[in-house]
Protein backbone atom coordinates (compact mmCIF):
# COMPACT_ATOMS: atom_id res chain seq x y z
CA UNK A 1 0.00 0.00 0.00
CA UNK A 2 1.35 3.48 -1.02
CA UNK A 3 1.80 6.00 1.83
CA UNK A 4 -0.69 8.09 3.37
CA UNK A 5 -0.68 11.99 3.00
CA UNK A 6 1.10 13.43 5.90
CA UNK A 7 -2.30 15.65 6.20
CA UNK A 8 -5.87 13.57 6.68
CA UNK A 9 -8.53 15.51 6.82
CA UNK A 10 -9.48 16.47 10.32
CA UNK A 11 -12.98 13.86 10.69
CA UNK A 12 -11.14 10.83 9.63
CA UNK A 13 -8.38 11.74 12.05
CA UNK A 14 -10.95 11.84 14.61
CA UNK A 15 -12.57 8.36 13.01
CA UNK A 16 -9.12 6.36 13.91
CA UNK A 17 -8.99 7.84 16.90
CA UNK A 18 -12.74 6.61 17.67
CA UNK A 19 -11.56 3.32 16.27
CA UNK A 20 -14.17 3.81 13.31
CA UNK A 21 -13.57 3.06 9.80
CA UNK A 22 -12.64 6.42 8.01
CA UNK A 23 -15.58 5.15 5.26
CA UNK A 24 -17.94 6.37 8.01
CA UNK A 25 -15.90 10.18 8.53
CA UNK A 26 -17.99 12.46 6.92
CA UNK A 27 -15.45 13.39 4.71
CA UNK A 28 -15.14 10.34 1.95
CA UNK A 29 -11.93 8.37 1.79
CA UNK A 30 -11.52 7.45 -1.79
CA UNK A 31 -9.07 5.65 -3.75
CA UNK A 32 -7.50 7.08 -7.23
CA UNK A 33 -8.35 4.53 -9.92
CA UNK A 34 -5.34 3.84 -11.94
CA UNK A 35 -6.31 0.17 -12.84
CA UNK A 36 -2.91 -1.81 -14.14
CA UNK A 37 -2.89 -5.73 -15.24
CA UNK A 38 0.26 -6.84 -16.36
CA UNK A 39 -0.93 -10.44 -17.41
CA UNK A 40 -3.22 -9.70 -20.23
CA UNK A 41 -6.44 -10.56 -18.08
CA UNK A 42 -7.78 -6.59 -18.50
CA UNK A 43 -7.89 -5.77 -14.45
CA UNK A 44 -5.49 -6.14 -11.75
CA UNK A 45 -4.60 -2.72 -9.82
CA UNK A 46 -8.17 -0.85 -10.42
CA UNK A 47 -7.23 1.09 -7.34
CA UNK A 48 -3.91 2.87 -6.76
CA UNK A 49 -2.66 5.10 -3.70
CA UNK A 50 -4.78 6.00 -1.17
CA UNK A 51 -6.45 9.70 -1.66
CA UNK A 52 -8.06 11.40 0.53
CA UNK A 53 -10.62 13.66 -1.08
CA UNK A 54 -12.86 16.06 0.51
CA UNK A 55 -15.98 15.23 -1.07
CA UNK A 56 -18.25 18.52 -0.12
CA UNK A 57 -21.27 18.54 1.57
CA UNK A 58 -23.46 15.72 1.77
CA UNK A 59 -25.26 14.14 -1.22
CA UNK A 60 -28.94 14.19 -1.07
CA UNK A 61 -30.12 11.13 0.74
CA UNK A 62 -33.28 9.87 -1.61
CA UNK A 63 -36.17 8.45 0.35
CA UNK A 64 -35.67 6.40 3.37
CA UNK A 65 -37.81 3.32 1.03
CA UNK A 66 -34.87 3.47 -1.67
CA UNK A 67 -32.19 2.94 1.07
CA UNK A 68 -31.50 -0.64 1.73
CA UNK A 69 -29.69 -2.69 4.91
CA UNK A 70 -26.57 -3.74 4.14
CA UNK A 71 -26.78 -7.33 2.09
CA UNK A 72 -23.53 -8.31 0.10
CA UNK A 73 -24.18 -8.80 -3.61
CA UNK A 74 -24.48 -13.05 -4.57
CA UNK A 75 -25.45 -12.58 -8.57
CA UNK A 76 -25.31 -10.24 -11.26
CA UNK A 77 -27.64 -10.09 -14.54
CA UNK A 78 -26.93 -7.36 -17.56
CA UNK A 79 -29.19 -8.06 -20.42
CA UNK A 80 -27.93 -5.80 -22.92
CA UNK A 81 -24.92 -7.63 -22.77
CA UNK A 82 -25.40 -11.28 -22.33
CA UNK A 83 -23.99 -10.98 -18.27
CA UNK A 84 -25.04 -13.39 -15.83
CA UNK A 85 -22.09 -13.99 -13.38
CA UNK A 86 -22.14 -14.89 -9.91
CA UNK A 87 -20.47 -12.07 -7.49
CA UNK A 88 -17.50 -12.50 -5.02
CA UNK A 89 -16.65 -10.00 -2.56
CA UNK A 90 -12.82 -8.13 -3.14
CA UNK A 91 -11.04 -6.39 -0.89
CA UNK A 92 -7.73 -4.91 -1.37
CA UNK A 93 -4.51 -6.51 -3.28
CA UNK A 94 -1.33 -5.44 -1.13
CA UNK A 95 -0.29 -3.00 -2.79
CA UNK A 96 -3.21 -1.12 -2.13
CA UNK A 97 -5.10 -1.84 -5.26
CA UNK A 98 -8.98 -2.90 -5.49
CA UNK A 99 -8.50 -6.96 -6.14
CA UNK A 100 -10.23 -8.89 -8.70
CA UNK A 101 -11.73 -12.29 -8.91
CA UNK A 102 -8.70 -14.97 -9.56
CA UNK A 103 -7.85 -15.41 -13.47
CA UNK A 104 -9.62 -19.55 -13.15
CA UNK A 105 -13.02 -17.16 -11.93
CA UNK A 106 -12.54 -14.82 -14.45
CA UNK A 107 -16.44 -14.91 -15.57
CA UNK A 108 -17.49 -14.04 -12.29
CA UNK A 109 -17.50 -10.32 -10.78
CA UNK A 110 -15.66 -9.01 -7.66
CA UNK A 111 -17.67 -6.48 -5.13
CA UNK A 112 -15.44 -4.21 -3.29
CA UNK A 113 -16.50 -5.11 0.46
CA UNK A 114 -15.15 -2.11 1.70
CA UNK A 115 -17.49 0.08 -0.13
CA UNK A 116 -21.33 0.11 0.18
CA UNK A 117 -23.56 -3.06 -0.93
CA UNK A 118 -25.98 -2.53 -4.12
CA UNK A 119 -29.08 -0.29 -2.45
CA UNK A 120 -27.09 1.44 0.26
CA UNK A 121 -26.46 4.96 0.00
CA UNK A 122 -23.16 5.76 -1.69
CA UNK A 123 -21.39 4.18 -4.42
CA UNK A 124 -20.70 0.57 -5.05
CA UNK A 125 -18.22 -0.68 -7.00
CA UNK A 126 -18.40 -4.42 -9.37
CA UNK A 127 -14.83 -5.13 -11.26
CA UNK A 128 -14.46 -7.67 -13.35
CA UNK A 129 -12.15 -8.99 -15.87
CA UNK A 130 -12.27 -7.66 -19.74
CA UNK A 131 -10.28 -10.59 -21.01
CA UNK A 132 -7.64 -13.52 -20.65
CA UNK A 133 -5.05 -14.67 -22.96
CA UNK A 134 -7.92 -17.58 -23.38
CA UNK A 135 -10.63 -15.23 -24.94
CA UNK A 136 -13.49 -12.76 -23.27
CA UNK A 137 -14.16 -12.60 -19.61
CA UNK A 138 -17.41 -11.33 -18.14
CA UNK A 139 -17.05 -7.79 -18.54
CA UNK A 140 -16.04 -7.56 -22.25
CA UNK A 141 -18.67 -5.99 -23.88
CA UNK A 142 -19.18 -3.31 -21.03
CA UNK A 143 -18.18 -0.71 -23.57
CA UNK A 144 -20.91 -1.63 -25.18
CA UNK A 145 -23.74 -0.72 -22.67
CA UNK A 146 -25.65 2.93 -23.19
CA UNK A 147 -27.63 5.11 -21.16
CA UNK A 148 -31.05 3.26 -19.96
CA UNK A 149 -29.89 -0.08 -19.83
CA UNK A 150 -30.73 -2.50 -16.94
CA UNK A 151 -28.36 -4.08 -14.12
CA UNK A 152 -29.89 -6.34 -11.68
CA UNK A 153 -28.15 -7.67 -8.44
CA UNK A 154 -29.35 -9.72 -6.60
CA UNK A 155 -28.05 -9.51 -2.74
CA UNK A 156 -27.83 -12.22 -0.22
CA UNK A 157 -30.66 -11.28 1.32
CA UNK A 158 -32.52 -12.11 -1.43
CA UNK A 159 -33.50 -8.89 -2.39
CA UNK A 160 -33.20 -7.98 -6.50
CA UNK A 161 -32.00 -4.21 -6.99
CA UNK A 162 -32.33 -2.68 -10.07
CA UNK A 163 -30.10 -0.03 -11.39
CA UNK A 164 -30.24 1.85 -14.84
CA UNK A 165 -27.15 3.03 -16.41
CA UNK A 166 -26.75 7.04 -16.70
CA UNK A 167 -23.21 6.80 -18.95
CA UNK A 168 -20.07 4.64 -19.96
CA UNK A 169 -17.43 6.27 -19.94
CA UNK A 170 -14.00 5.56 -20.82
CA UNK A 171 -10.74 6.91 -18.19
CA UNK A 172 -7.25 7.22 -18.79
CA UNK A 173 -5.61 4.98 -15.57
CA UNK A 174 -3.58 8.37 -14.46
CA UNK A 175 -6.95 10.47 -14.33
CA UNK A 176 -9.73 9.58 -13.08
CA UNK A 177 -12.58 11.16 -11.50
CA UNK A 178 -12.58 9.13 -7.87
CA UNK A 179 -14.87 11.39 -6.14
CA UNK A 180 -17.18 10.30 -9.01
CA UNK A 181 -16.60 6.31 -8.45
CA UNK A 182 -16.42 5.98 -4.90
CA UNK A 183 -18.20 7.49 -1.73
CA UNK A 184 -20.63 6.24 0.77
CA UNK A 185 -23.07 9.32 1.01
CA UNK A 186 -25.31 10.25 -1.72
CA UNK A 187 -28.59 8.02 -3.63
CA UNK A 188 -27.43 4.56 -3.85
CA UNK A 189 -25.45 3.78 -7.16
CA UNK A 190 -23.52 1.69 -8.81
CA UNK A 191 -20.16 1.54 -10.84
CA UNK A 192 -18.75 -1.30 -12.67
CA UNK A 193 -15.59 -1.26 -13.67
CA UNK A 194 -13.39 -3.29 -16.23
CA UNK A 195 -10.08 -2.18 -18.66
CA UNK A 196 -10.23 -1.08 -22.19
CA UNK A 197 -8.58 1.26 -24.36
CA UNK A 198 -5.49 0.34 -26.33
CA UNK A 199 -3.28 -2.85 -25.10
CA UNK A 200 -0.23 -1.11 -23.69
CA UNK A 201 1.59 -4.35 -21.88
CA UNK A 202 4.40 -4.50 -19.21
CA UNK A 203 2.80 -3.17 -15.90
CA UNK A 204 0.14 -0.97 -17.33
CA UNK A 205 -1.67 -3.57 -19.66
CA UNK A 206 -4.79 -1.60 -20.70
CA UNK A 207 -4.29 2.18 -21.31
CA UNK A 208 -7.93 2.97 -19.82
CA UNK A 209 -10.57 1.95 -17.61
CA UNK A 210 -14.20 1.63 -18.68
CA UNK A 211 -16.94 2.18 -15.62
CA UNK A 212 -20.65 2.10 -16.34
CA UNK A 213 -22.39 4.82 -13.82
CA UNK A 214 -25.76 3.86 -13.10
CA UNK A 215 -28.18 5.32 -10.14
CA UNK A 216 -31.30 2.92 -8.81
CA UNK A 217 -34.11 2.43 -10.22
CA UNK A 218 -36.36 -0.14 -8.28
CA UNK A 219 -36.04 -2.74 -5.63
CA UNK A 220 -37.68 -6.17 -5.53
CA UNK A 221 -38.59 -7.53 -2.01
CA UNK A 222 -38.25 -11.26 -1.78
Amino acid sequence: MAPQPASAPAAVRRARRQGRSPWSAPLAVVLVLVGVFATGAGLGRTAGPFDWVDAGPTARQGPAEDRLPASRPVSLVVPSIKVTAPVMPVGQAKDGSIDVPPLSKHNEAGWYDRGPTPGEPGRAIIVGHVDTKSGPSVFYDLGKLKPGDRIEVTRADKRVVIFKVDTVEHFDKAALPAERVYGDDGPPGLRLITCGGEWLGGKTGYADNVIAFASLAETRNP
